[in-house]
């Protein structure tokens, strides 16, 4: 769990390693929308990293990239199957940006860097640890986003086609000042990428002078 915690931390793909900030730009206007989008990173990288740590040594070095991106994909089509069937609202929200993850600079440099090179136990260690890098700094940038730009945090929305019923939580009482409907454009998302970006560097370098 350690070690898991540790590549959260210093390996965070978008606040330290600056990956895939197209689609964490554009599905963090709500806080169901990340997490989400998160959980689908999460799997398609466990199951990636997991079959190219195992398939490793059969693999010719001349054509492991287009072997990698075979097996993300299956993974990935397979995702999008189930959520157009059953969670419609959903495969219609993350739109473009699920089957980008197919190339997604996360999911395809960790096989190539990781799972292609280490044993079993390594390579889901890591995916645990970038998938929750992730994910967490999906739902930061979407609490501070959604908060702002719309007053609300969307727990239950295209999961309502599961739940029955939709969960929406408004967080301040209605003023002049939020919502802010700038913070949910492209540019409020990158400068409130650029803000969160900045603490997690200031608390990561304070806690390791500790």
């Amino acid at each position: 769990m350690k070690q898991i915690l540790k590549i959260v931390k210093s390996d965070n793909p978008i606040f330290v390693l600056m990956l895939g900030l197209c689609s964490s730009l554009a599905v963090t206007t709500k806080v169901e929308n990340a997490f989400l989008m998160g959980l689908c990173v999460i799997i398609v990288l466990l199951f990636s990293e997991i079959i190219a740590s195992i398939i490793k040594k059969l693999v010719p070095d001349n054509v492991k990239i287009p072997v990698y991106i075979v097996i993300i994909g299956t993974f990935v089509t397979i995702l999008e199957i189930i959520l157009d069937k059953y969670i419609h609202s959903l495969y219609e929200a993350l739109s473009i940006y699920l089957p980008l993850i197919v190339v997604n600079c996360i999911v395809l440099g960790r096989v190539l860097s990781v799972a292609s090179k280490s044993n079993l136990k390594t390579s889901i260690k890591d995916s645990l640890g970038i998938g929750l890098g992730y994910t967490i700094s999906l739902l930061a940038i979407s609490l501070v986003r959604e908060i702002i730009g719309s007053n609300s945090i969307t727990l239950i929305d295209s999961l309502s086609e599961i739940t029955g019923f939709k969960l929406v939580v408004n967080v301040f009482p209605k003023n002049n000042l939020i919502p802010m409907s700038f913070v949910s454009s492209p540019a409020g998302a990158f400068i409130i990428l650029g803000i969160l970006m900045a603490l997690f560097k200031k608390v990561g370098t304070k806690n390791e002078s500790n």
